[in-house]
């Protein structure tokens, strides 16, 4: 793990723990999470809300992660049509 995940990490753990939840629950959000992009999205909704359960914080990572899936779908797709576009160009040659 880098340095900038390690600390994005211990501060989505820091916060969650201000929140009034355990550490772990922190940790296995960040790990989950994986990214910079996605930390530093939990990072500043758990800046910027009160959750209200332990399922908030779970359903606001399952959230961020499903968008990060969707766009890592997302760019393949777009990858893919390009190379069969090509293709298609190259058969009319």
């Amino acid at each position: 793990m880098t340095e900038e995940l390690e600390r994005l990490r211990n501060q989505i753990i820091k916060l969650v723990e201000e929140k009034g939840y355990p550490g772990e629950l922190g940790a296995l959000a960040a790990d989950s999470l994986g990214s910079e992009k996605a930390m530093t999205r939990m990072i500043g909704w758990l800046s910027h809300s009160e959750p209200r359960s332990a399922e908030d914080i779970a359903d606001e990572m399952l959230a961020i992660c499903e968008d990060r899936d969707n766009w890592r779908k997302k760019k393949e797709a777009e990858f893919y049509q390009q190379k069969y576009n090509q293709y298609l160009w190259d058969m009319k040659k």
